[in-house]
């Protein structure tokens, strides 16, 4: 009985303990286990929103995208040191997405709280704001601590994924392909885009290294950080065209649809910004 538990144990802490406590990234194990979990809040998520009868439709969408700016300096603070153990391991991932994710359900519920008080108030705009203004804070603890080191990387990554993203879309558009010139479809190609380039840039040239294991897995078999964009393009354009030849039944499918798509979003443009910001810095 006693060996079992150990093994147990062992299992826990090699896939699981350990990988959090010494920031050691992602394994085979630990990420099927977080892709199920994410996938169990996605429908949970969905419930709340219907629940406190907000649409998850594309202005709610772009709302969120502060706090994805928020919790990815966030995310920089532990990688540059400034916030000491234990109250670091808060920031590591997967924890962080919890933190962020419960920081934001408040701000949430407080947006629509205070939209219904201010005559003419305006949900969105005011959860969005209350993102900026959390994603300030955290860069400007940074600016005051960190130097920075690569300030033209942010126009490096941005430049080279809106071009690649502009020539996707205009191949779709060329072959009246719909599903890659709806607005919310190439944002989300672009924001994975985005992702692909601060790892080509990263990796390629300033010897940081990729934590997940199927990127990592193929950056080392080619030798290179661009296969990103193959791998993100061979994946997001098929889940993307199933996405939007499904869950078309009904308002709740169609809402469960926006959100899925926005989980995408948030998947692509969390790490980008996470890397882009941590190189601009230096960290």
């Amino acid at each position: 009985m006693t060996s079992y538990i150990d093994k147990v144990s062992g299992f826990i802490n090699t896939y699981y303990i350990d990988p959090i406590l010494h920031d050691e990234g992602y394994n085979i194990v630990n990420t099927l286990t977080w892709a199920i979990i994410l996938g169990l809040c996605i429908f949970a998520v969905v419930k709340l929103l219907k629940k406190l009868d907000i649409q998850a439709d594309n202005r709610f969408i772009a709302s969120i995208v502060p706090f994805v700016l928020a919790g990815s300096s966030m995310r920089v603070l532990e990688d540059a040191e400034v916030i000491q153990q234990p109250f670091s391991l808060l920031l590591i991932t997967p924890i962080i997405y919890f933190v962020v994710f419960f920081i934001t359900l408040g701000c949430l519920i407080a947006a629509k709280e205070l939209s219904k008080k201010w005559a003419g108030g305006n949900m969105e705009t005011i959860f969005a704001s209350m993102g900026f203004v959390w994603f300030l804070l955290n860069i400007s603890v940074l600016f005051s601590t960190q130097k920075v080191v690569l300030p033209m990387i942010l126009i490096y990554i941005l430049s080279l994924g809106i071009f690649i993203t502009l020539f996707v879309y205009f191949i779709a558009k060329k072959i009246h392909f719909g599903i890659l010139t709806d607005r919310l479809n190439i944002s989300i190609l672009g924001a994975h885009m985005l992702d692909a380039s601060s790892t080509f840039i990263g990796v390629d040239m300033l010897g940081y290294y990729e934590k997940h294991v199927l990127p990592s897995y193929l950056i080392d078999l080619t030798g290179t950080a661009f296969v990103m964009y193959p791998l993100k393009l061979a994946i997001f354009i098929p889940v993307l065209y199933i996405i939007d030849n499904n869950f078309n039944e009904d308002e709740e499918s169609r809402n469960l649809k926006t959100f899925v798509k926005m989980v995408i979003l948030v998947l692509g443009l969390s790490p980008a910004c996470r890397n882009t910001i941590r190189m601009f810095f230096g960290v």
